[in-house]
């Protein structure tokens, strides 16, 4: 049964007060979701702060955001290629930095359906390093400085947490064997939701103060698929857009910015729409399948991860 918690219409933005004063770190933020929640924080009076890869298409964004919301709207973007930690690591020194307050980091970007097997800087299989590790050193890093503000962390995860494994393949995490497109996307995918669900953990034990909230879009028109997919899935894909069952990156942005920001939303849980198959619809709190918070599996990755960023942190 769909969530009714926000009315038959779900969750909106118009449930958001004024934000002045409130800062916002999004990764992937100058396309789709990411932009799309930037614009919502933004008409808010928030200050938001993008985390992106291409410094052209950053500085593009920023300056439509400005030009709809005023040259004095608080928006900037520092660059960070997920992919390279060593860009992570250097983009997390400038906002410890420049950034006194973080009241949640959204991590948002993503890749997904890489044909062919590549590997990350540091020599992971592409879609884990970029969509996990890039993300689980991240937000360690900016951990303290979350927890100075009482913040939150969000992530945003996909449905496609349920098509590949379902676990992680510790054996052959890089798919030196038998690559495949989907199953390395929903390794990721899970990965990421496990990374968030046992910081839930920690953070309860070790009594810290910080949310960490799951989530994900739907199937929302935004650029993920056409920007790292094969040819075959960006057709599929855009065959699938003209469909009612894909919304628009608007619509796909309401989750994360739902869990950047509502109060008493339940930790344990993955948040989106609520609709046909939770791809399009109302938003709400979804379904989410047991082996998501394994505890064994995921604090047996939590130790890989920390193996592979080499951060280990304190929680």
């Amino acid at each position: 049964m769909a969530d009714k918690t926000f009315g038959a219409n779900g969750w909106t933005p118009e449930r958001i007060g004024r934000l002045e004063g409130k800062t916002f770190v999004i990764t992937g933020a100058n396309v789709g979701a990411g932009f799309q929640a930037a614009r919502t924080l933004l008409s808010k009076g928030a200050a938001v702060v993008m985390l992106n890869r291409s410094a052209e298409r950053s500085a593009e964004a920023v300056a439509k955001l400005k030009d709809e919301y005023g040259a004095a709207a608080q928006v900037s973007f520092v660059r960070m290629d997920l992919a390279d930690l060593d860009t992570v690591r250097s983009a997390a020194a400038s906002i410890l930095s420049d950034v006194p307050q973080i009241d949640a980091l959204i991590c948002n970007a993503a890749i997904a359906q890489v044909p062919s097997r590549r590997l990350t800087k540091a020599g992971h299989e592409s879609q884990l390093g970029t969509n996990h590790y890039g993300h689980f050193l991240l937000c360690g890093l900016l951990f303290d400085r979350i927890e100075e503000t009482a913040g939150r962390i969000v992530v945003v995860a996909s449905l496609g947490y349920k098509m590949g494994l379902r676990t992680i393949q510790f054996d052959d995490m890089n798919w030196d064997k038998n690559y495949r497109a989907n199953s390395a996307y929903s390794q990721s995918k899970l990965a990421q939701m496990m990374f968030a669900y046992e910081l839930q953990d920690r953070v309860a034990r070790a009594g810290k103060n910080v949310e960490v909230f799951v989530c994900h879009p739907g199937a929302s028109a935004t650029s993920l698929i056409s920007t790292s997919g094969g040819l075959m899935t960006r057709f599929t894909w855009w065959l699938m857009s003209k469909l009612p069952i894909v919304q628009t990156a608007e619509r796909g942005a309401y989750p994360e910015v739902m869990c950047a920001t509502e109060d008493g939303l339940a930790q344990r849980a993955l948040y989106g729409p609520t609709g046909r198959m939770e791809m399009v619809g109302p938003v709400g709190r979804g379904s989410l399948e047991p082996y998501a918070y394994d505890k064994a599996t995921m604090v047996k990755l939590w130790q890989r991860s920390e193996e592979e960023t080499g951060f280990h942190w304190d929680v």
